[in-house]
């Protein structure tokens, strides 16, 4: 049976995270991992940062608004989430259906039935159609002409439950906020890379295991937020297919066993933001962080830290300062002098990324 150790160090290497492996572009880094955890614009910002060489947050602007190889929109979970452009339009028929189902009770509390979300759907494509990018606000706006109410979650879960439903996506910023767009307008269909039913399913397993693995079907269930018998058959497919193959009572690619990174003489350090997906893609994070400290990285609530790795294992959680002008770390316990020059080279890289462009 493999130990933490192996397995971590195939995971963080697999997210770009250890072993000195950094992409070189914000495209490289999100077609490397998939999916970039992204409720929050600057954290998604940072988690692209960390697995890429010198990208700065121009550039990863570059990439959603002038490129639009990158996106932003509601996937795994039902949560936001940066993906591949040109996937886009074969992951959301794969995960909406479910997402959608999930909600269907909120809907129902927040009276917003069937007729509506139509009627919805249909008011913000034309709105976008004529006047986009348009911000929540100016969503919501349009909404209260079909009695939404302009504040509560009404307005939110109708603009939601348009991108579920393939209207819109998120376009670019104006003045650091976030707009929407019509998906068919930001994306234009190419054709490529389609994939549809179980097809599908098995193809997001396959990039899973590419960004994630060592692994467990049920990682998978946990990551996508679909059912565990859909993961499971996945994996029969992947396995038939000779894609996949054991590691111990885990699962990897074929052939990636032999990519195991060996440890340095000097610890790969960095620091991931809030809820980043080295420490959300799986059941547990028992391989990523030491027992003792798991309440620090997951203190409650939902919530999960911004943390500081190095070779893959959590030494410390990280705060930024005033005005992102500085950056505190809380160590675990007494960081070793090999580490200490990785974490201030990682604290001046979070500073320098975060700081305004002239």
């Amino acid at each position: 049976m493999p130990d933490h150790g192996s397995v971590r160090r195939l995971r963080a290497h697999a997210q770009a995270l250890a072993g000195g492996a950094r992409e070189d572009s914000a495209e490289a880094v999100v077609r490397r991992v998939f999916a970039i955890q992204a409720q929050d614009a600057t954290a998604a910002g940072l988690g692209i940062r960390v697995r890429g060489r010198d990208i700065t947050a121009q550039a990863i602007r570059t990439a959603y608004e002038k490129e639009r190889s990158i996106v932003r929109n509601w996937y795994m979970r039902g949560t936001l989430h940066t993906i591949p452009g040109d996937d886009a339009r074969w992951v959301l028929p794969l995960l909406s259906p479910r997402i959608l189902a999930a909600t269907s009770r909120r809907y129902q509390q927040l009276g917003l039935g069937d007729d509506l979300r139509r009627r919805a759907d249909h008011l913000l494509r034309r709105a976008l159609a004529a006047h986009g990018p348009l911000t929540r606000a100016e969503l919501t706006e349009r909404l209260t002409t079909l009695g939404v109410p302009p504040d509560g979650q009404a307005a939110f879960h109708l603009i939601r439950h348009a991108a579920l439903t393939g209207v819109l996506c998120h376009g670019p910023q104006r003045a650091g906020e976030a707009t929407y767009v019509l998906l068919d307008d930001w994306l234009p269909s190419t054709r490529r890379f389609r994939w549809e039913g179980d097809d599908a399913l098995a193809e997001l397993a396959r990039r899973y295991l590419a960004a994630h693995a060592p692994a467990v079907s049920e990682d998978f269930a946990a990551w996508s937020g679909l059912p565990v018998t859909w993961a499971r058959r996945a994996w029969k497919t992947l396995a038939e297919s000779d894609v996949i193959t054991e590691y111990g009572a885990l699962t990897v690619l074929a052939g990636r066993v032999k990519e195991l990174p060996h440890p340095s003489g000097t610890p790969d350090v960095r620091m991931l933001p809030a809820y980043d997906n080295y420490l959300t893609g799986y059941r547990t994070r028992e391989a990523s962080v030491p027992a003792l400290h798991q309440a620090r990285v997951r203190p409650g609530g939902g919530l999960i830290r911004p943390t500081v790795i190095a070779d893959g294992l959590a030494i410390a959680t990280w705060t930024r300062g005033p005005g992102s002008r500085s950056v505190r770390v809380d160590a675990f316990e007494p960081v070793p002098p090999q580490l200490e020059q990785g974490v201030e080279r990682e604290k001046e890289a979070v500073v320098g990324f975060l700081r305004p462009t002239p």
